[in-house]
């Protein structure tokens, strides 16, 4: 287990991953635009892919004409459904009040933490017996981690699928991506996002199929990517956790940043 960050040290991390992350986000790859419009910063794409609010510096005074303004931006759309990205210390404090207001619908919460990429680069960490891990460099390789999504998640991602295949093919630096396999089965996904001259590199998905849980994989999956990351100078590893992976994460020495809730807006 590595040495958790000190609340001095999260904090400091936490005005870095706002200042990179959200209010300086980088897009996504492919025909994502990134902007800032007054006090907010969005991501608009055509075609598939996510769009939504990033960041925001509002008050009581100004939080609904500008949730009313990114309702009206977004439903000119080809795709009208977009997604305010709240984290808890976000302002004014009532900002998910007034989005259910409006219309949005919030999603389950995550936990935003966070973790020295060099300090989980270190972990010693051996692959559960009977299982290899994959590079993810193709289309083939992509269809076997959506396999395993459907089958950890129970839902379809082809928003992912896009968004994966996009970066393989137009950014490839930007993305690392990994299987874990039982011989010729595959049994848990993840990937690794990195932009350029980012503090963060974002690791996301890390689903294991049931029968596979609870052996050691997901905690691999991290430590292959940590290692990745610290090889290339990111030093930060960030996650939006799920409660399931949360108490996993914070053991092997994460630190929580805060609280985000996907707020979904559908465009009915």
């Amino acid at each position: 287990m590595t040495k958790t960050m000190t609340a001095d040290e999260l904090l400091k991390v936490r005005a870095l991953y706002d200042a990179e992350m959200r209010e300086g986000a980088q897009k996504d790859a492919g025909p994502a635009h990134v902007e800032r419009v007054g006090p907010v910063v969005r991501q608009s794409v055509t075609g598939l892919g996510w769009q939504g609010v990033l960041w925001s510096d509002l008050d009581e005074r100004t939080a609904d004409a500008q949730i009313a303004a990114q309702v009206e931006f977004f439903a000119r759309r080809e795709h009208s459904e977009f997604e305010w990205k709240l984290y808890d210390y976000d302002r004014p404090a009532n900002l998910g009040e007034r989005l259910r207001a409006a219309g949005f619908v919030p999603e389950p919460a995550e936990t935003l933490l966070v973790a020295p990429a060099a300090d989980l680069a270190g972990l010693p960490v051996e692959p559960p017996e009977g299982i290899t891990l994959r590079t993810v460099t193709d289309e083939a390789g992509v269809d076997l981690m959506m396999e395993v999504h459907a089958a950890a998640f129970g839902t379809e991602r082809p928003r992912i699928r896009e968004h994966l295949l996009r970066a393989l093919r137009d950014e490839p630096e930007t993305i690392a991506a990994v299987l874990a396999m039982a011989g010729d089965t595959p049994v848990s996904a993840a990937r690794m996002e990195m932009r350029p001259g980012a503090s963060f590199a974002g690791l996301w998905g890390g689903g294991t199929v049931p029968q596979w849980r609870g052996r050691g994989i997901y905690r691999l999956l991290v430590a292959h990517r940590a290692r990745i990351a610290a090889e290339r100078g990111v030093p930060y590893l960030q996650v939006d956790a799920s409660d399931d992976s949360r108490p996993i994460l914070e053991r092997l020495g994460f630190g929580v940043l805060g609280v985000t809730v996907p707020y979904m807006w559908t465009g009915v």
